[in-house]
């Protein structure tokens, strides 16, 4: 008689026999950096989560790699917004010089910077906004062009596209090829959805729009070819890894660009998914380990190369 069961009888052939493993040097942590220390501190709709001084990131970013995390994912949050996002592309801006800070506390980390321009407007948008108030595409492009430079300047080793303007990614690698800087990876949010799942995130960021929303530029979330065609022409125009986000709701998006791109895939477990789990965690409702556990082990399971959590130091921690 077949009896599948016997691969499954103790932890120990359980392990064996695993198909799939989460591991620590394939997760990437993000960092809430703030310029001033006064908007530095917890976050209410994240437990466990806070916005980090410069000198707080560039400690975390130590105590990560010691449990194996080896990579950052850093957010900025100025202390000055303006229409142009002006702090952004500056070069003593918080990023560029909390990438300066990390790089010196822990020299093996791999900073990678999210370049977008919401957290430094004052209207909130990802770019330019024009006189139909609207962003424009092609002027935003030539913002993220701008900053992507100071980022690279500042020694940043990946740069993290998440506007889903159209073009930037060939405009950024253009740019970085022309300016010398051949060795910075480009992580594009490919297939970024225009999600509900981000509302932690805004608290977080400073970043809810003053006025609209952003399913202009952002994916409509019942689509699935589209993504696939977004990922395609991000590669094209030199991506090195692509992403999809939000995760849990886009398992399927994932399985899709793994079984159709051969090159390193990401998710982004983001802000709303860590916030649910939490919340049921701590009602009682949900065996929180193991709740942590199978989540980050879907992603893998779904094709994912890469997963950026904000688990990814409890994780850690506990399979240290």
């Amino acid at each position: 008689m077949i009896r599948p069961r016997r691969l499954r009888r103790t932890e120990t052939i359980r392990a064996l026999a695993r198909e799939h493993h989460v591991r620590a040097d394939r997760l990437v942590q993000p960092l809430f950096v703030a310029e001033r220390e006064s908007d530095a501190g917890p976050i209410s709709s994240m437990p466990g989560i806070e916005r980090f001084t410069i000198d707080g990131a560039a400690a975390e970013a130590k105590t990560l790699a010691s449990l194996g995390i080896g990579s950052v994912l850093l957010f900025g949050i100025p202390a000055h917004k303006d229409a142009q996002a002006s702090s952004n592309y500056d070069e003593h801006g918080v990023v560029q010089r909390c990438t300066a800070a990390i790089k010196a506390a822990s020299p093996t980390t791999l900073v990678i910077a999210d370049l977008c321009n919401c957290e430094y407007t004052d209207h909130g948008q990802c770019g330019i906004v024009n006189d139909r108030g609207e962003v424009d595409n092609d002027a935003t492009v030539a913002l993220l062009v701008r900053t992507a430079l100071t980022y690279a300047r500042a020694g940043v080793d990946v740069i993290a596209p998440s506007d889903m303007m159209d073009g930037r990614v060939e405009a950024i690698r253009s740019a970085l090829e022309a300016h010398g800087y051949v060795d910075v990876a480009i992580m594009a949010y490919s297939a970024k959805y225009a999600s509900a799942y981000y509302g932690p995130f805004r608290e977080a960021a400073g970043s809810t729009p003053q006025f609209g929303d952003r399913r202009g530029y952002q994916m409509d979330p019942p689509n699935a070819r589209e993504a696939l065609r977004e990922i395609a022409l991000d590669i094209e125009e030199g991506a090195d890894v692509v992403m999809v986000k939000p995760g849990l709701p886009y398992l399927d998006i994932v399985r899709a660009a793994r079984d159709t791109f051969d090159v390193p895939i990401a998710v982004y477990n983001v802000s709303g998914e860590y916030a649910m789990l939490k919340a049921a965690i701590a009602n009682g409702w949900m065996d929180g380990d193991r709740a942590v556990d199978e989540t980050l082990a879907c992603f893998v399971r779904a094709g994912a190369d890469i997963v950026i959590t904000y688990f990814a130091k409890e994780w850690a921690q506990r399979h240290a």
